[in-house]
């Protein structure tokens, strides 16, 4: 009988979410139908677990890493590295086009949130690819699935939820995803330089010279990944610590380039309240229904149902794959996570899949469903702000779907993809 209302739950919460209601309020009217439908079960615990939800200490690093990225935009750190970027990119098919992907790559370990860049590069690059000669779909398209990077490359927030959620070592999970970030990033690269080359897009040409001295005022924040998983590998702190290094090292840098001041501090820390509350309201909202879900035993009787009916732990990756795509196309990959993971981490283990493998792929899929339709964050969030319409930007980024699904795929089946860097440094 409680399964059904469980049910109900469900029903209200897809009804919410195509209703375009905020994610959080979905959640928390699912779980609410279901504590309304039992009225033994006191309404104090859906507080609870709401509360309890957002206090998991790894969580810490969410709230750091983004003050630390957004302290860093303000304090003239982006503007190197993208200068890094443009030098680097000069002669390479695509120009800007190639920059605005690049971006995505170093800037990703440095924001954690591809919802983040995706708004930057929209502002600042797509707006000048359009003046050299890029079609506003194709600069908007490029711009959005390049921000899908930013996941895959320490400090990426889905790591940390993934990571505390489903009790898997976050440091190992931020070096997993290196192979695959840097891999797609080369990727798109050549996907980009494909299409540049067939359209004849522009690029601007730039002296060689320049590269070193872009590469001196860049190469500290650009090697600030690499310091954080060195110092998480060896011992010296954990990842949240490491999110509240990164606030200072930030800090100082603001000193060191003299771009920063007490009024850019103050924007800083509220759009750090903003974005992090966004955040938690949506994991602690998950939580709860996450917690109805588990009281049920929702995750034992559907671990039970697919060992039963599905032996091949191919076919199950296959079929994962498909629900966890339909599932990124209408709901917020940070709430699925939360809802899901605790549902399909047991069975993936049942079947012998190594955690880690499991995590990056798990994350690469909620990604992949926020640039395709007819939800996606960041195709929203990037459109939005470039004013391109939806339909142009499906049709434009087709060729960039089939390259999403080949890397999902590979990451699915190829398990040293995701776990060969884990084995080489975390024994």
């Amino acid at each position: 009988m409680s399964s059904s209302f469980v049910a109900f739950g469900v029903i209200v919460l897809l009804g919410t979410l195509f209703l375009r209601m905020p994610v959080f309020i979905s959640l928390l009217s699912a779980s609410a139908v279901y504590f309304v439908m039992q009225p033994h079960l006191p309404a104090q615990i859906m507080v609870q677990r709401v509360v309890s939800g957002v206090e998991i200490i790894p969580l810490l690093a969410i709230p750091f890493f983004i003050c630390a990225g957004i302290i860093m935009n303000y304090s003239g750190v982006t503007s190197r590295i993208m200068r890094f970027c443009s030098v680097l990119m000069s002669r390479v098919p695509g120009g800007l086009a190639q920059v605005n992907v690049s971006l995505s790559m170093f800037m990703g370990g440095l924001s954690g949130s591809n919802l983040a860049d995706a708004a930057m590069n929209s502002k600042m690059l797509v707006p000048e690819m359009e003046k050299r000669g890029f079609s506003k779909e194709f600069s908007s398209v490029v711009t959005a699935i390049s921000a899908i990077i930013t996941s895959l490359i320490p400090p990426a927030i889905p790591m940390i939820l993934y990571g505390s959620i489903a009790s898997v070592s976050i440091g190992r999970l931020f070096i997993a995803g290196i192979l695959p970030g840097v891999g797609l990033w080369l990727a798109l690269m050549a996907l980009v330089g494909f299409i540049s080359v067939k359209r004849s897009y522009s690029q601007d040409v730039i002296e060689k010279v320049a590269l070193l001295a872009a590469f001196k005022s860049a190469i500290i924040p650009i090697l600030m990944p690499v310091v954080l998983i060195g110092g998480i590998r060896f011992g010296v702190y954990t990842p949240t610590e490491a999110g509240a290094v990164f606030i200072v090292f930030a800090l100082v840098l603001s000193i060191v380039y003299r771009e920063f001041s007490f009024a850019n501090l103050c924007k800083a820390l509220k759009e750090t309240v903003a974005t992090t509350a966004s955040i938690m309201m949506i994991v602690g909202a998950a939580s709860s229904f996450a917690w109805i879900l588990t009281r049920e035993q929702i995750p034992q009787q559907l671990t039970a149902l697919i060992v039963a009916n599905i032996e091949n732990k191919y076919i199950f990756i296959i079929v994962l794959n498909l629900f966890l795509l339909f599932v990124g196309m209408f709901i917020e990959g940070n709430a699925s996570m939360i809802v899901l993971v605790p549902l399909f981490a047991p069975i993936a283990r049942a079947y012998g899949i190594d955690d880690i493998q499991f995590g990056i792929m798990f994350i690469f899929n909620m990604v992949l469903g926020s640039v395709t339709p007819p939800i996606g964050t960041l195709t929203f969030i990037t459109c939005g702000i470039t004013k391109c319409p939806l339909v142009k930007f499906w049709k434009e980024a087709v060729p960039f779907y089939i390259l999403l699904l080949i890397w999902l795929m590979i990451m699915a089946f190829f398990p040293p993809f995701t776990t060969f860097l884990v084995n080489l440094l975390w024994v």
